[in-house]
C-alpha cells in the first residue's frame, strides 16, 4: 500500500517536474524584464494547477490499468481487482490534488513577487 503511494507521487511529481522546467524555461527567456518573467511564471503555474485539478477530477473514473503509477506496480504487490480501481483512483486524486496545493502556492508567491517588482519600478 505505501509502495503504491510512493509510486504515485513519483509519478505525479515527475510530470510535475518537467512542467517546472518547462514554465522555468519561459522566466529564464523573459529575465531581463524581472516582472513580466514572474507574471508567467505566476501564470504558466496557475494553468498547471488547473491541469491537475482536472486530472484529479479525471483519475475517479480512469481505469486504473491505464495509469503509469500501475505500469509500476509489482506484479506480486497489486491489490485484487475487486478493490485495485477504487484504491488506485483515491491514491491518484489526492496526489493530483496535493500536487495542486503546491503549485497553487508557488503561483501566488510568483504573482507576490511580480507584484513587489511592478511597485519598486523594475
Amino acid at each position: 500500500m505505501e509502495e503504491m503511494r510512493r509510486l504515485a507521487y513519483q509519478t505525479v511529481l515527475r510530470a510535475c517536474g518537467f512542467a517546472s522546467l518547462a514554465i522555468f524555461c519561459v522566466m529564464i527567456a523573459m529575465s531581463f524584464i524581472p516582472r513580466s518573467a514572474f507574471q508567467a511564471g505566476g501564470l504558466l503555474t496557475m494553468a498547471m494547477t488547473l491541469v491537475l485539478v482536472l486530472k484529479a477530477r479525471e483519475a475517479r473514473t480512469k481505469d486504473h490499468r491505464r495509469t503509469e503509477m500501475w505500469l509500476y506496480v509489482p506484479k506480486e504487490s497489486r491489490p485484487p481487482p475487486a478493490i485495485a480501481q477504487k484504491l488506485v483512483s483515491t491514491m491518484m486524486r489526492e496526489t493530483y490534488l496535493l500536487c495542486a496545493r503546491w503549485t497553487a502556492l508557488i503561483s501566488i508567491l510568483m504573482w507576490t513577487a511580480a507584484l513587489l517588482f511592478s511597485i519598486v519600478g523594475l
